[in-house]
C-alpha cells in the first residue's frame, strides 16, 4: 500500500500516472522499447513533446506570444540563466526577498548584475504588501518567489512593477491555481513538485525577452537558441518530459487548474484548521500569507518531534520533516496529494495530541 507522501520535492505523483508509466515502461506504444530508449528526434517522441506543450498551454491559457521551453538544470540554474538572458553586465535588477529561495536567487544574480532589493520580509513570516515595495525604476526585470517552499509563505497577489518585466520562480506553485500569465515576462519552475520527476525545468518567456542573452551565455542555456530548436538543441530529459505530459493529461481529466485550485484550497484550509484548533501545533506565518502548497508547523514540545515523525511514518504519513534550515514539520499539499491524505494527517495529529497532552 502506498503511503501518503507529503515530501516537498521530489514530491508525490498521481497514482494513475505512475501506473500508466509502469505499464508502458518496457514496451511504449508497441515499439518494443521504453520511451527512455527512443530518439528524442523521432516522430513518436516529437509527438509526445508537442502534445505536452499544447496541453500545458491549454491548462495555463498561455498567450501565443510566449515561448514554452523544456530545459535542464533545475530552477537553481535559472537563478543564473535569468540574469544572463535578460540583463546586460552591470545592469540593475530588482528582487524581492521573502525567504530561503529568493535569497538564493539574489545571491546568484549579484554575480552578474547590480541587485536592488525592492522588498524584504526581514525574517518575518509573510509577503510584503504592494505598498511597501520600492522598485528602482531602472531595472531590466523584477524577480520574486510567489511561494517560499521552506517557510510556507505565499503571495496572494501579483506585484505591480509598472511596466518592468516580472520574473517568477513558481517551482512550488505552478499549475496549483488559475494564473494570468500575461502579467509576467518570464515564469520558471522545477518539475519535481507539481509537474513530474526531477530533471526538467519549465520556462515560459515572452517573445520580446528572447534574444537578449549575453555573449558569454552557453548556447545550451540561451533562451533563443533553445526556442529556435523547440527545446531540442541538445538531448532533453525525455523521460521527465514524457511524465510531465502524462501529468498534464491527468490534470485536464481532473477538471483543469480551476478545479485543482479549489481542491488545493480545501486541503489547506483543513490542515490549517487542525493546527489553529490545537494547543500542541503552531503555524507562525501571517494568515494572509499562508501557503496552500507547503504548510509548516512546530510542536510546542520540541522533544516530541522525533516521536511525531516516527508515529506518522508508522501510520503511512511520510515526508513531514521540516527543512534543515528551519526545522519543525512541513506538509506539502501539491496537486497530486488527495484530500484523503490530508484527512488522515489531520486525524493523526488530533490523535497524537490526545495521547501527548
Amino acid at each position: 500500500m502506498r503511503a501518503f507522501n507529503f515530501s516537498p520535492g521530489p514530491a508525490v505523483l498521481p497514482t494513475e500516472v505512475l501506473e500508466q508509466a509502469r505499464d508502458e515502461l518496457l514496451d511504449w506504444r508497441g515499439s518494443g522499447a521504453s520511451v527512455m530508449e527512443i530518439s528524442h528526434r523521432s516522430p513518436s517522441f516529437v509527438e509526445v513533446a508537442t502534445r505536452a506543450e499544447a496541453d500545458l498551454r491549454e491548462l495555463m491559457s498561455i498567450p501565443k506570444n510566449y515561448h514554452v521551453l523544456f530545459m535542464q538544470g533545475g530552477a537553481s540554474a535559472q537563478f543564473s540563466l535569468v540574469p544572463l538572458n535578460l540583463a546586460p553586465p552591470r545592469a540593475t535588477v530588482d528582487y524581492i526577498d521573502t525567504g530561503h529561495w529568493s535569497q538564493k536567487a539574489i545571491a546568484e544574480a549579484r554575480r552578474y548584475c547590480e541587485v536592488h532589493l525592492a522588498g524584504d520580509a526581514g525574517g518575518s513570516y509573510g509577503a510584503p504588501p504592494q505598498d511597501e515595495l520600492r522598485f528602482s525604476g531602472r531595472a531590466c526585470y523584477a524577480h520574486y518567489t510567489p511561494n517560499e517552499t521552506i517557510s510556507g509563505v505565499e503571495y496572494r497577489y501579483i506585484p505591480e512593477t509598472h511596466g518592468v518585466p516580472l520574473v517568477a520562480d513558481m517551482s512550488s506553485s505552478i499549475l496549483s491555481q488559475p494564473l494570468d500569465v500575461s502579467k509576467f515576462g518570464l515564469i520558471y519552475a522545477g518539475a519535481q513538485k507539481n509537474i513530474g520527476p526531477s530533471g526538467l525545468t519549465l520556462v515560459i518567456v515572452r517573445d520580446d525577452l528572447v534574444g537578449r542573452a549575453r555573449a558569454e551565455t552557453p548556447r545550451v542555456f540561451d533562451y533563443k537558441a533553445i526556442a529556435d530548436q523547440q527545446s531540442m538543441l541538445n538531448t532533453p530529459p525525455t523521460f521527465a518530459w514524457y511524465m510531465a505530459g502524462l501529468v498534464f493529461k491527468w490534470l485536464k481529466k481532473a477538471g483543469g487548474v480551476r478545479a485543482i485550485g479549489e481542491r488545493n484550497r480545501l486541503k489547506a484550509e483543513m490542515l490549517y484548521g487542525a493546527i489553529d484548533d490545537s494547543r500542541l501545533y503552531k503555524n507562525s506565518v501571517a494568515k494572509d500569507s499562508r501557503s496552500r502548497m507547503n504548510v509548516t508547523f512546530t510542536l510546542s514540545d520540541v522533544g516530541l518531534e522525533p516521536l511525531f515523525l516516527e508515529a506518522a511514518g508508522e501510520a503511512g504519513l511520510t515526508g513531514l520533516k521540516g527543512h534543515r534550515v528551519v526545522g519543525g514539520m512541513r506538509a506539502s499539499l501539491y496537486n497530486a496529494m488527495p484530500i484523503e491524505g490530508v484527512e488522515k494527517l489531520c486525524a493523526f495529529m488530533r490523535d497524537f495530541e490526545r495521547r501527548h497532552p
